[in-house]
């Protein structure tokens, strides 16, 4: 019988300990898959800072560098700058990278840093208990806004795909939704996308993804799933929000 199905060369033989129904596995296989394809494993470094995406490197089968808490653009500067020819790409949270590391980001983004970066927007911090995030919708109960997010109290979910989208030095940035297979499927072209735009020498890329939390939100993977497709989406506009074009890397 002809093998239809199987695990990327770019994960590990480790089973994954993300709660059920979390959108991690989910990206991870998607991102080993691009890389499968690209046939960059070998001269890929990923970086995974602080919360759940520090486990990426119990996962993936290439190089993968844990770092400060929001910290993982200033470190993939470095390695970009120092070894050009590598794949570099930062894995971070909406605590990590939109909370304690926004300023590193926008200014990597602004300098127009050739690297890409995999933005898991959950709306909520998921490693540390299900407390309020920048990205938490309005009206959203977390364990410190038991009564819902309010604006006046607590300002509005930051919409970071649409401010890193107004930066010179941004080629590409997208955000996309794991809440069914359609979602899936374009979540693996736009990681793709940015994998390419980075090959391609054409500066800053980011893919923001709108993932699951069950645990933290109190519900079920199905119920999680249906609270993206109904609620997240109608803050976080999904779709390509800027796209400078691709070359064919591989001329070069």
């Amino acid at each position: 019988m002809p093998q239809v199905f199987r695990r990327p060369d770019s994960l590990k033989e480790a089973p994954f300990r993300y709660c059920p129904g979390c959108g991690h596995s989910i990206v991870h296989r998607l991102i080993a898959e691009c890389i499968d394809e690209l046939g960059v494993r070998e001269r890929t470094i990923g970086i995974a800072p602080v919360g759940c995406a520090v486990f990426a490197y119990d996962y993936f089968n290439f190089d993968v560098i844990e770092c400060a808490h929001g910290r993982p653009p200033a470190v993939a500067t470095a390695l970009k700058r120092l070894m050009p020819d590598r794949l570099v790409f930062s894995y971070q949270g909406d605590g990590d990278l939109a909370s304690i590391g926004l300023a590193e980001i926008i200014h990597a983004a602004n300098r127009g840093e050739n690297l890409s970066v995999i933005f898991i927007n959950n709306a909520t911090y998921g490693m540390t208990g299900g407390q309020m995030a920048p990205t938490t919708l309005e009206g959203q109960k977390t364990s410190t806004t038991p009564q819902g997010r309010d604006p006046s109290l607590h300002g509005h979910p930051l919409r970071v795909a649409e401010i890193m989208a107004t930066l010179e030095g941004v080629s590409f940035v997208a955000r996309t939704a794991v809440d069914g297979v359609r979602g899936v499927k374009e979540c693996r072209r736009l990681i793709r996308r940015s994998f390419e735009c980075q090959l391609s020498g054409k500066g800053f890329s980011m893919v923001e993804v709108l993932s699951p939390c069950p645990t933290d939100w109190g519900m079920t993977p199905v119920e999680s799933l249906r609270w993206i497709s109904n609620r997240m989406r109608s803050t976080f506009r999904t779709g390509i929000m800027k796209d400078r074009g691709v070359d064919d890397w591989r001329r070069g």
